[in-house]
């Protein structure tokens, strides 16, 4: 018998503040309907002045220090798009701030949206190999586009930390996977652009194929049939998009497009994603937490992951739910790292939204503006200085 291995725990963060799809409608114009229908989103989360991918990440993972200890943690993957250093890995900040044992490795993974699918299947094979150990995946983003862009409707923030052990206590990972790459430029980031560069029509016809592609791998690897999954968790750079390509995947296996039964299949894993708005990595793990916090019970049930990331990479795989998952759930939590958020204004979002840090190396504090567990404190001497409260 295979030994079991996959999500021991699961927590996540987001921004500071909130800005309604309302806010966003009034500014410019835009029928209200093409953002909570046509694109599935009521709001998105802004990070304070004094927040980033790092004071996110830590966030998110704190309550899992918490509740298990880091005695058996020997490794940390930090999978991210919107890094802060060229070199450094964001998780070794987040190692910093939880006080973590130097006894570990930090690593970051950056492959668009789908980088924590990576840390997931890596943090397996770690374990697969040292049942004794555990490892703490974390994906952090902030989604940033230019103002005035399409793609700004889409913007969001968000941080999701996850234990990965053997004999989990919510979601055992199974095998195969299937897996899809191909070269396709739909969204990228130069490393001289601080806002991402999206084709839209494209990233959609991309993500698509990749549904295509890896459900064919999966199925050829000697994956289950479709009709065993309870629930479906994609990746969700807006929430309609999961729709799309849940409806392109009942097409492409020849399956009736029934709208209830798609609603049934993914409409619980939308949740969070709708008002914390692309979450980038840490999107498809939204979706998962979504799902357990509002279904009737999945004991035993498998439910298909579908991540994907832009240029493109993906993976198709199962997990199925553990026995007593309920009781590890972060319900409340997770409710109230949504409703903590202040509101703000149009204006307010857009000087968030532009403001950066000199690149002279000087001194420069950051206003204090979060009301989180750890924040950015300032830039000195070219060096980001984070503050534990």
């Amino acid at each position: 018998m295979s030994i079991s291995i996959g999500i021991h725990d699961l927590s996540f963060a987001t921004g500071e503040f909130v800005l309604p799809h309302t806010a966003l409608a009034d500014y410019n114009g835009t029928e209200i309907g093409k953002y909570h229908v046509g694109i599935g989103q009521q709001s998105m989360s802004i990070p304070a002045a004094d927040e980033d991918i790092v004071t996110l990440a830590a966030t998110a993972a704190a309550p899992i220090i918490a509740r298990h200890g880091s005695d058996r943690i020997r490794t940390v993957v930090f999978a991210t798009e919107s890094s802060i250093d060229q070199a450094k890995s964001a998780g070794v900040y987040v190692h910093s701030l939880l006080g973590l044992p130097s006894a570990t490795r930090v690593v970051e993974l950056k492959q668009a949206c789908y980088g924590a699918t990576a840390a997931l299947q890596f943090a397996i094979g770690l374990v697969r190999r040292d049942p004794a150990q555990q490892v703490l995946v974390i994906a952090s983003d902030v989604s940033k586009y230019e103002l005035d862009s399409p793609g700004e409707a889409t913007q969001g923030a968000a941080a999701v930390a996850m234990l990965v052990s053997l004999d989990p206590a919510l979601v055992r990972i199974e095998d195969p996977s299937g897996l899809f790459t191909a070269d396709v430029m739909d969204f990228w980031r130069p490393n001289y652009l601080n806002t991402a560069l999206v084709d839209g029509h494209e990233s959609i016809n991309a993500y698509l194929q990749a549904v295509e592609g890896t459900w064919k791998d999966y199925t050829e690897q000697g994956g289950r049939a479709l009709e065993e999954f309870a629930a479906f968790c994609y990746h969700q750079p807006f929430t309609k998009m999961a729709y799309k390509a849940h409806t392109h995947l009942l097409n492409y296996n020849g399956q009736d497009t029934d709208k209830d039964a798609i609603a049934q299949a993914i409409g619980l894993t939308t949740a969070y994603n709708r008002v914390m708005g692309n979450s980038y990595t840490a999107s498809v793990y939204l979706a998962l937490a979504s799902l357990l916090d509002q279904a009737d019970d999945l004991t035993g049930k498998p439910i298909g992951f579908l991540s994907y990331g832009s240029g493109s990479v993906a993976e198709f795989f199962a997990g199925t739910v553990v026995a007593g998952y309920r009781d590890r759930l972060r319900t409340e939590a997770n409710q109230e790292a949504i409703a903590r958020r202040r509101p703000v204004d149009y204006a307010g979002y857009r000087d968030l939204h532009e403001r950066s840090f000199p690149t002279d190396g000087g001194d420069y504090a950051t206003e204090e503006q979060t009301t989180g567990p750890f924040r950015l404190s300032g830039i000195s001497g070219h060096k980001r200085i984070y503050q534990a409260r």
